[in-house]
């Protein structure tokens, strides 16, 4: 196996806090410090490298260049690319180029041989068989916001183990994109990783679903059928909206949690398992628990580590280079993606994305689409203006309104009923006794129900009902 690596950094204390790194995993060093350099160590070295790392942003270099000229001369060679400061359209051509894996500035030592052994193990090998594909690095934190930096550290640390993950935000910060970040630095990257929405499911096929079921186990049940905590053995399973899983379910999570061993739906066979939880959420979890909607033990259980991530509105830094990594992302191959004019970079930063990055890519891609920046100012104008208006329109809040709650909702209750009674009536003619079996309720109650409601007929129908009386009046008479 080759253990030579190139280290292609212009700062020196950087490249030789790298150089002892490698030297500590077995590696033999040999560094470059411009592009000029890159190519004679190349040409030297032809054949007998491990791995290149390379600092994107070295001074008088065009990166995407760079890794595409390696590309080419090498195309099984392995590179470790790192900055603190590249835009995410670089990025995005980088990646590209394949067998590329990206570590952010500033890192660890424990980060820096996490990323080294991950590259090397996932390259090529001499056999032509092709590495898993690992997951696409997050757009995330390619963004120089401290806050998202700070997320980024922390992804790859908890990648390095394989404690639970909570990860919290509102929806469209990408929670999901994270999990898969942690999933695609980890040890388990090349096992599977699932996603469950526990709040799309009712609890019942949300059980099964998790946690699968035998032939019988329930009607249409017509064969044994794995879970999704079974498909995922070895790998990772991503618990989205998990504030919003009922109370039952969540007792048997937490066994699962505590033993990795469940039993399917009609099964008493227990089946274990090896999977790593990962979890997302927007609700608040102490509140829930406050409640009773969510189990302390299980919160306790899950909540090893917390990853916080800030909605688009609180790191509005970031904006602008996710607007250029999206454009640069969805253009169609040869097509040149449209530019954020002064007039369109304003508006995006006036905007307060209650959609968050989801809102963002979306508009990003419509922006594609129509190529014309006046669309998407208009577009987001719209939006701005649509937001008060929704507030307006709002359920009124108990401080907010001069009479009692309770006793506005219960005159509408009143009111929605005597409609009710009334469409009954109508519909069969006011016969009583029709009308309270289309309303499924028993006759003397409606008598009640139309007395207190101060429900009568119409002129017509009570002169219609005095007719009606009076030929039945003088039939019986005739026929005494």
């Amino acid at each position: 196996m080759n253990k030579t690596v190139l280290v292609a950094e212009d700062q020196l204390e950087v490249s030789n806090y790298i150089e002892l790194a490698l030297r500590m995993e077995g590696y033999r060093v040999v560094t470059a410090r411009d592009n000029a350099e890159i190519r004679e160590r190349l040409q030297d070295l032809n054949g007998s490298l491990a791995l290149v790392l390379l600092e994107l942003t070295m001074p008088h270099q065009d990166p995407v260049e760079t890794v595409r000229e390696i590309r080419r001369a090498h195309p099984r060679l392995p590179i470790l690319v790192f900055s603190g400061a590249s835009s995410p359209a670089v990025m995005a051509e980088v990646l590209q180029c394949g067998n590329v894996t990206f570590l952010n500035k500033p890192f660890t030592h424990e980060q820096l041989v996490a990323a080294i052994r991950k590259t090397v193990q996932a390259a090529p090998s001499s056999s032509g068989t092709a590495p898993a594909s690992p997951a696409a690095p997050s757009n995330f934190f390619w963004c120089r916001n401290p806050r998202m930096q700070a997320i980024a550290r922390a992804v790859q640390q908890s990648a390095l183990s394989d404690v639970p993950v909570v990860i919290r935000g509102e929806s469209g910060v990408g929670k999901e994109v994270i999990a898969r970040e942690i999933h695609a630095l980890s040890a388990r990257r090349n096992k599977p990783f699932l996603k469950i929405n526990c709040a799309a499911l009712p609890s019942e096929l949300l059980e099964s679903e998790l946690f699968g079921y035998e032939r019988g186990a329930f009607t249409g049940a017509a064969k044994s059928t794995r879970g999704k905590f079974e498909a995922a053995d070895g790998g990772v399973i991503l618990l989205d909206e998990i504030g919003d899983m009922d109370v039952r379910l969540q007792a048997k999570l937490l066994h699962v949690l505590q033993d990795n061993e469940f039993q399917r739906l009609g099964s008493y066979e227990t089946v274990r398992v090896n999977v790593r939880v990962l979890a997302a959420t927007h609700c608040d979890l102490e509140k829930a628990i406050a409640e009773g909607r969510f189990r302390a033990d299980l919160y306790h259980r899950l909540n090893v580590i917390t990853i916080e991530v800030p909605p688009l509105r609180e790191r509005k830094d970031e904006i602008i280079p996710l607007a250029e990594y999206f454009l640069a992302k969805h253009a169609p191959p040869g097509v040149v993606s449209p530019g954020i004019t002064p007039l369109l970079e304003q508006a995006l930063l006036a905007y307060d994305w209650p959609g968050n990055i989801r809102e963002l890519e979306n508009l990003m891609r419509k922006y594609l689409v129509f190529g014309d920046p006046s669309i998407i100012v208009q577009d987001l104008n719209h939006r701005a203006k649509l937001r008060p208006a929704e507030n307006e329109n709002a359920a009124p809040t108990v401080s907010q309104t001069s009479r009692p709650i309770l006793e506005e909702l219960e005159e509408d209750r009143k009111e929605r009923e005597k409609q009710a009674i009334l469409a009954a009536l109508n519909e069969t003619h006011w016969n009583r006794v029709r009308a309270a079996a289309l309303l499924k309720t028993d006759y003397r109650r409606l008598l009640y129900k139309i007395r207190k409601c101060g429900i009568a007929p119409s002129r017509d129908k009570a002169r219609t009902d005095d007719r009606r009386n009076n030929q039945r009046a003088r039939a019986a008479g005739e026929s005494a």
